[in-house]
């Protein structure tokens, strides 16, 4: 295979370092993001990014132009999840889901597609979430977000197209990863009279099938198969068989059925 240049945001743990690392043993040269300062993990390099701020962003990627003249692929991983009500989320709460999850994934494309679009070659790897195919409670806004990844992507797929630009969404079912422990958790919703009771039980169940998830060298696997691909697929759902085939059942079972079985799953009565 020959060797790419590779940068993956959101790569100190989780997903993005485990695909990093699997990406670097296959040979390719990889770049790893994260808010802080990190150190290097083995042949990923590790940079300093803030997915919502240009300025890092300009920095790293005028990096890697300096050292490597090009970047093959971009993989957009960074990003966070709140959970608690719709209704009681705070403007806070609502703008550091969208900002990261979703305008993130912009800033990043803006920064590295003029670089792929002037060597008419490149692939960008968005990763959004089986929660981005369906609304899950108590977890709106981070499937708000990955919805709009999903709505951005189909877009920026025609519009790049053709400079031989492929862009990739890869939908994550429930993984065991650091994810879980980082949720921020809404004291509004936690204390509330209404909610408070149905959230706690919906989180309890949340919390449950995300520890008893995949491994995330399955979702590492699936994205290196990407990665190797001339023609990868547009979308790729991973996680267990039993999510995967149900978000696929979105597309003909009726919404008042896929609605009645979420919220038998996530008891809310």
């Amino acid at each position: 295979m020959q060797s790419q240049i590779i940068l993956i945001t959101g790569a100190s743990s989780g997903f993005g370092k485990i695909t990093s690392q699997m990406l670097s043993e296959q040979g390719h040269i990889v770049y790893g993001t994260s808010r802080k300062t990190s150190e290097n993990m083995g042949k990923v390099k590790m940079l300093v990014v803030d997915v919502t701020n240009t300025s890092s962003i300009q920095q790293a990627i005028g990096q890697i132009i300096s050292e490597q003249g090009r970047i093959d692929v971009l993989i957009n991983n960074a990003g966070m999840g709140i959970g608690g009500a719709l209704e009681l989320a705070t403007e806070r709460e609502v703008d550091i889901q969208m900002s990261t999850n979703f305008f993130g994934v912009v800033n990043m494309c803006k920064a590295v597609l003029p670089y792929m679009r002037k060597a008419r070659k490149g692939k960008i790897i968005n990763i959004s979430s089986i929660g981005g195919v369906m609304g899950i409670p108590y977890q709106g806004f981070y499937s708000a977000s990955k919805f709009a990844v999903e709505g951005y992507s189909e877009a920026l797929a025609l519009e790049v197209h053709p400079f031989n630009v492929k862009v990739c969404l890869v939908e994550p079912g429930d993984f065991n990863t650091g994810f879980t422990d980082n949720r921020n958790i809404s004291e509004l919703t936690r204390q509330d009279s209404d909610y408070g009771e149905s959230f706690l039980n919906s989180l309890k169940i949340i919390e449950k099938e995300e520890r008893n998830g995949c491994h995330p060298r399955k979702l590492g696997s699936s994205i290196c198969k990407i990665v190797a691909r001339k023609n990868p697929p547009f979308r790729t759902k991973v996680g267990p068989v039993v999510q995967v085939l149900f978000a696929m059942s979105k597309s003909w079972l009726p919404d008042r059925v896929m609605q009645y079985a979420l919220r038998l799953f996530y008891a809310i009565k």
